[in-house]
């Protein structure tokens, strides 16, 4: 029987792993331990994505392809040096979420189970401003990946006409995500708002292999630009994340001349912190500049005078003025 715990070194924190022998990964055996020192191996470029951010405990006890639960509030037994911030939700309640700004935060999270790291578009110094556009790029299925390239990369052209420099990164799953570094000046709503314009001009330009569409039944075998990730207290796996499959995939910045021919299936925990080593973070310069919204907010209003009005919010998030129910009645 393997040990029951050990300790590893953090930024000058100590870090217990316990059950350190546990199998997470089954496609080449990483255990827990593995993936905490995955975490340390990347921990700077890691924490570039996470850093005082909210951010949801994902926990993954019995390792990528067990169970999980959401942990929105961090438990009450921590160490005194792990960072917390507090957020309200659209229910009105408020949670204190792990809010990291060191990688012993990242091994301490790991050891949870955490396998991934689910970060707000927010800062704690200002909960109420995004700091972050997030493009999600979710195929539906028996979509293959040839078309989340050509999707993204659309969505890169769009960006640039209206000023902004987006980074991408594999999603770790089957999709792709593509981060813009934006000025605290909007809120929620505003930022969504934006993301939906966004996602209208890439599926005008890519019809066939793009989708806005909220209710399932209208997306078709296409690219899902999912706005709505772009919603208050929405989160997704940050960068340099590991994702919950049994290849430990990982969510992977990329440099934009890589887009076109990215397998995913290379990048998981297992090359990254050699890529990473060998390479450099393609995102290393994200927050050098914080980019404008107005021209994309200007497309929102030209679409909404030609009669493209609002389009549905997630589920648990109140009826919104504007917002259509369906965009079609259910069938008899």
């Amino acid at each position: 029987m393997g040990e029951t715990a050990v300790e590893v070194e953090a930024g000058g924190r100590r870090v217990t792993v316990t059950h350190p022998d546990k199998v997470f990964f089954s496609a080449r055996g990483e255990t827990k331990l593995d993936l905490v020192r995955y975490y340390l191996a990347v921990g700077p470029a890691a924490l570039l994505g996470v850093e005082r951010r909210p951010t949801v405990l994902k926990r993954f006890p019995d390792g990528a392809e067990g169970p999980f639960f959401y942990q929105k509030r961090a438990p009450a037994r921590r160490p005194e040096w792990v960072g917390i911030t507090t957020v309200t939700f659209p229910s009105g309640r408020h949670a204190d979420e792990l809010c990291p700004t060191e990688v012993a935060h990242l091994a301490w999270a790991a050891n949870l189970g955490c396998i991934d790291l689910n970060p707000w578009a927010v800062r704690a110094e200002d909960l109420d401003h995004p700091d972050e556009l997030r493009i999600d790029l979710d195929p539906q299925p028996g979509v293959p990946f040839e078309a989340v390239r050509a999707v993204a990369l659309g969505a890169r052209q769009v960006l640039e006409e209206h000023g902004l420099a987006g980074f991408p990164k594999t999603s770790g799953s089957r999709g792709m995500h593509v981060n813009v570094r934006i000025q605290r000046q909007w809120g929620f709503t505003e930022v969504r708002r934006a993301a939906l314009a966004l996602a209208r001009e890439v599926e005008r330009r890519l019809p066939t292999m793009a989708t806005s569409a909220w209710w399932k039944q209208d997306r078709g075998e296409r690219v899902l630009i999912d706005y709505n990730q772009n919603a208050r207290d929405r989160t997704v796996a940050s960068a340099y994340s590991v994702r919950a499959n049994a290849q430990g995939r990982v969510s992977c910045p990329l440099d934009w001349s890589e887009v076109a021919d990215v397998e995913p299936a290379d990048l998981t925990l297992a090359t990254v912190p050699t890529r990473l080593a060998e390479r450099g973070d393609p995102s290393a310069a994200i927050n050098d500049v914080a980019y404008c919204l107005d021209s994309l907010l200007d497309l929102a209003a030209r679409d909404e005078r030609d009669g493209l009005g609002d389009a549905p919010w997630p589920p648990h998030f109140p009826k919104q003025p504007g917002e259509p129910r369906r965009s079609r009645p259910r069938s008899a």
